[in-house]
């Protein structure tokens, strides 16, 4: 079964939820990754927000999965 969450009465699937959760933190922490002197380290800076906004995303879920599962959060 798909897990849902329920965001103010409005039932969304778990994973645009994290999503999105994903998308607000990567667009928290791309000025610093700007300000950074990442330019010469990295190749591509859209590759690297992609692998950020993909690891928060990953991240989320799992941490997600493992308290739903545990009882500590209800969907």
């Amino acid at each position: 079964m798909i897990e849902e969450v329920d965001l103010f009465g409005v039932y969304m699937p778990a994973a645009l939820a994290w999503a999105v959760l994903s998308a607000l933190v990567t667009a928290l922490v791309r000025p610093l990754l700007h300000w950074a002197p990442l330019q010469r380290l990295v190749w591509r800076q859209g590759q690297l927000e992609l692998t950020l906004f993909a690891g928060l995303w990953w991240t989320f879920a799992t941490l997600a999965d493992a308290s739903f599962s545990h009882g500590l959060l209800t969907p």
